[in-house]
């Protein structure tokens, strides 16, 4: 264990001295974090299909129980247990930005440099039009599921369940729980509990309340994540665990315009409709995936009916609970629902990341509404939903209890709409047998190669370093 143990001492200096303007150190979480007994129990698996090209560039390496699909290069590594998607990258000859059309000169790639990241999904492609050939990220360090989404980045450290998405950054560190969509934010440091959504034409902010947001996500003195939602998810990992165990495995019944993929846990009396995908690390027990519908990474959906074309992103929560048609379930959200008490979502709602919806009495959503912050009650939606209809209207500043939304509101929602077609077309929810492909469908025939650590001596629990090319 001595050269990863050095490893690690070498990423945690690298990546201090690119936060050195906060005065943040992260060693204290990253050695309370690794556990070095597990890095040789586990093996890394990478995806091939002839949809995805492949040029996975490793480096200083360990990894243990990560999953890689698609073009890649990590750096000086760890990676711990994470996913790193790359099948929605740009190609050579791409137009990232229609206002200054230029082609992309070669197939984009995903980078990462002095890395270290825990849990953390990083996927989609590059949003900046100064890295259209690369997704970056650069100095890491990431904490348990947070996810990374669409970026450039550069200093870092997220924190735990915490979002950056379609972003820029740059100087970084981001709270716990925190979910930001704001482009460039240079020199700031972002609390825990934000929700933050920013553009030319509009702005949704959101802070949780501390003193209830600590009950379900919170940190000790060493920054390893508490509360109920972390223990939520813990309690399914050795679930997860058992699937690395198993190097074939025959898969879940599905119909052919779907994908099920193999490192999903699948239990009970689960049906799954046509066009539907269900991502790697997805958890579906006593779940109805109607068709359309898709279960993303990190995902959990327990007990629940999805009537269809229901997008769950990465982190997406569900449990005791019915959607309605074509409900959008935002990044890390917990609904959470109970055997005694289940929550009803109505169709065409947009359940804002990070939200947090606890009940101990039925609950239901209407038709249509946007829905965010914590909701533990009836009365909590007069504070934390809007119809979306009146939500058009607004045109200047909107202060609906401690959410400040500003400028358009039609906008927004045709924003939010936009991007969930986007994402139902991009996942093959609307696969006709011949056309409008998707993940669903292409991600159907992969082939899943492992790679084994090192078993014994100072390399242990470190992978070999490789290059893989087509």
């Amino acid at each position: 264990m001595k050269n990863i143990k050095m490893l690690n001492e070498q990423i945690i200096g690298r990546t201090n001295a690119n936060l050195s303007e906060f005065d943040f150190d992260t060693g204290v979480f990253s050695k309370n974090t690794i556990e070095y007994d597990k890095l040789d129990k586990f093996y890394a698996s990478y995806g091939i299909t002839t949809h995805h090209p492949i040029n996975f560039n490793f480096k200083h390496s360990s990894m243990a129980g990560s999953y890689f699909l698609g073009n890649c290069y990590i750096g000086r590594s760890i990676v711990y247990k994470s996913d790193v998607r790359g099948d929605e990258l740009k190609r050579k000859g791409d137009i990232l930005d229609a206002k200054n059309p230029l082609p992309l000169l070669k197939d984009e790639t995903i980078a990462i440099t002095y890395s270290l990241l825990y849990k953390t999904l990083v996927h989609s492609n590059s949003h900046n039009p100064e890295t259209p050939e690369e997704f970056t990220i650069r100095n890491t360090v990431s904490a348990h599921y947070a996810n990374i989404h669409g970026s450039t980045i550069a200093g870092c450290f997220l924190g735990a369940f915490s979002t950056v998405d379609l972003m820029n950054l740059h100087s970084c560190i981001i709270g716990e729980f925190s979910y930001i969509q704001t482009g460039e934010l240079f020199h700031k440091k972002i609390d825990p509990g934000i929700v933050w959504i920013k553009s030319n034409d509009f702005e949704f902010k959101y802070n949780l309340p501390a003193n209830i947001l600590s009950k379900y996500i919170g940190v000790n003195r060493s920054f390893q994540p508490r509360g109920i939602i972390y223990e939520f998810v813990k309690n399914f990992e050795p679930e997860y665990e058992e699937i690395f165990k198993l190097v074939n495995f025959d898969g879940v019944a599905a119909p052919e315009s779907s994908a099920v993929n193999r490192y999903s846990v699948i239990k009970g009396n689960t049906k799954i409709g046509e066009n539907v995908l269900v991502s790697q690390r997805a958890y579906l027990e006593n779940a109805e995936m109607g068709d359309g519908s898709n279960a993303q990474e990190n995902t959990y959906i327990i007990n629940s009916k999805l009537t269809g074309l229901n997008v769950t992103a990465h982190g997406g929560k569900i449990i005791n609970a019915d959607m309605g048609l074509k409900i959008f379930v935002g990044f890390n959200s917990f609904l959470y629902g109970k055997e005694y008490a289940r929550l009803s979502v109505g169709k065409g709602c947009i359940v804002m990341p990070h939200t947090i919806i606890d009940i101990e009495k039925p609950l239901s959503i209407p038709d249509n509404h946007l829905v965010w912050g914590i909701i533990q009650c009836e009365e909590d939606l007069r504070f934390n939903s809007i119809c979306l209809d009146e939500l058009s209207k607004a045109e200047d500043i909107l202060n609906i209890g401690e959410m400040t939304f500003k400028g358009s509101g039609k906008v927004f929602i045709k924003s939010f709409s936009d991007r969930i077609g986007h994402i139902l077309e991009g996942n093959g929810a609307f696969f006709d047998g011949e056309n409008e492909r998707g993940h669903a469908q292409d991600d159907q025939n992969i082939s899943f190669n492992t790679i084994q650590p090192y078993n014994s001596g100072e390399n242990k629990g470190i992978y070999p370093s490789i290059r893989i090319k087509p």
